[in-house]
């Protein structure tokens, strides 16, 4: 099978979070299942630099303002069309958002772009490679199953990795994006009066993916369809739930060179230098109690003001806390005021740092993700790879692969993690009290450490499960 994947972020080459790192593991997973893969990414400055050997694949003397190249070449062992238009996207920095903080205010256009050539290859505008499915991502990639409705091309998967970023713009653009009158209607792109891209992807496509089960199901409802849920549940027939993997190549503690010291699940022991190094980039005390780290978004959807407000019982208890990550500035600011509060106490990195995130899970004794929702989540599946044990909200993705460490998991050596529910401080607080009752018994949290090192969160499952998919929408046309 030939597959166009469409993601306007990778991993390696740019991420600013999990949709990178799903977009740049799943095709050599894939792979294994028979199924070939190229992605069609933006020719953001950093690609361009990365791009090895290319040939150009199509030209265009005026897509969406500009002249641009279709270039298909290799980059970090990824397959790519690189659409090299640099009107659009040469610029330094956030793939979505400019100097000021904002998005850029063509992103409508930066992102039709990269639709519109995408449906152009499924037509056969690259007679080198004619995919027979487009598995597109998110919003910035939702317009491609409208222009392929409208405009001819193959079956259309539409993934969501996070329903709360859907791709709103006024209705004045819709002239622009060069899709037939009829289009704009319920039916079509119109979304509560302008132009919905994500609501276009749901819309038209073939088939819905999102990346767990449990998050599939949670969609599909007032509470947490973000808007959406009525469309969901009218297609809830072609919506599939399929949890993400890691790359575990790059995600390795026996082999990692981003942390201090290597490790495997016989080795426990050897995670203090990863720990004692945390202490001294983190400014914390050196000690052997409960260290847990947070490597996040620092928003409202991850809880990031539950943690401020639980910060006082995790001192209390005897933890400390390392965070990295950025965010609100409203939610930033608490967590930087609580390292002068709790001094050896909490550290906090506001940065993006992915060797940093490594040494990080290899250290730290526990991550904490009290997400209000999580479709999937990254972290926690890092976290079991490295015997940092999770400490999670119930929902979503976190239900689904993280087994809480009730009494029965306990005593079938199951149990790879804390789950805690509803999402509030107080719930929260109890959480952590369990994991400081827990790591107080040794050989329970080595237990779950070994557990949560034996789960597979590999792409193998999962990418069988989209190869399966594929096969049944070819099957169907």
């Amino acid at each position: 099978m030939k597959i166009l994947s469409v993601a306007s972020e990778v991993f390696p080459l740019v991420k600013t979070g999990g949709l990178a790192d799903v977009a740049g593991a799943l095709p050599a997973a894939l792979a294994k299942q028979g199924v070939s893969v190229i992605t069609l990414m933006p020719g953001y400055p950093a690609v361009m630099k990365a791009l090895e050997e290319f040939e150009v694949a199509y030209t265009s003397e005026n897509l969406f303002g500009g002249a641009a190249r279709l270039l298909w070449g290799k980059a970090k062992r990824l397959e790519l069309f690189v659409l090299d238009a640099p009107h659009l996207y040469d610029r330094p920095g956030n793939p979505y958002l400019g100097p000021d903080g904002k998005d850029w205010p063509d992103n409508s256009r930066r992102f039709a772009a990269l639709s519109l050539i995408a449906a152009e290859i499924g037509r056969g505008s690259v007679a080198d490679f004619v995919p027979q499915i487009i598995h597109c991502h998110d919003w910035q990639a939702g317009l491609v199953p409208a222009y392929v409705r409208y405009g001819g091309g193959p079956k259309t998967v539409m993934t969501v990795h996070n329903l709360a970023f859907q791709g709103h713009f006024p209705a004045s653009i819709f002239g622009t994006l060069g899709l037939p009158p009829r289009a704009f209607g319920i039916e079509g792109v119109e979304y509560f009066g302008g132009v919905g891209y994500l609501k276009a992807g749901l819309q038209c496509a073939d088939a819905i993916t999102t990346v767990s089960p449990t998050y599939a199901r949670e969609i599909l409802t007032v509470e947490d369809g973000m808007g959406l849920d009525g469309l969901l549940r009218v297609r809830s027939n072609v919506v599939h739930g399929i949890v993400n993997g890691i790359d575990t190549d790059i995600w390795n503690p026996a082999n990692d060179a981003n942390i201090m010291q290597s490790y495997t699940a016989k080795q426990l022991a050897r995670r203090e230098a990863n720990k004692r190094a945390i202490e001294k980039r983190f400014g914390l005390e050196t000690g052997d109690g409960l260290l847990y780290c947070i490597v996040s978004r620092l928003t409202l959807q991850k809880g990031m003001d539950l943690v401020a407000a639980a910060l006082p019982r995790l001192i209390e208890l005897g933890g400390r806390l390392a965070i990295l990550g950025s965010g609100d500035a409203v939610l930033e600011g608490p967590l930087k005021e609580a390292t002068v509060h709790y001094p050896g106490r909490v550290g906090v990195a506001t940065t993006y740092d992915e060797p940093l995130s490594h040494l990080l899970q290899a250290g730290s004794d526990a991550i904490l993700i009290p997400s209000r929702f999580e479709p999937c989540g990254l972290t926690q599946l890092y976290g079991l790879r490295y015997g940092c044990v999770p400490v999670v909200a119930r929902v979503g993705g976190l239900a689904d692969t993280i087994i809480d460490a009730n009494d029965a998991a306990i005593s079938a050596g199951v149990a790879s993690g804390i789950q805690f529910a509803p999402v509030t401080q107080e719930a929260l607080e109890h959480a952590l009290e369990r994991a400081t009752t827990l790591y107080a018994d040794k050989a329970a949290w080595a237990s779950m450490q070994r557990a949560g090192m034996k789960a597979d969160v590999s792409w193998t499952r999962s990418a069988a499960r989209y190869a399966d998919l594929y096969r049944s929408l070819l099957k169907a046309a």
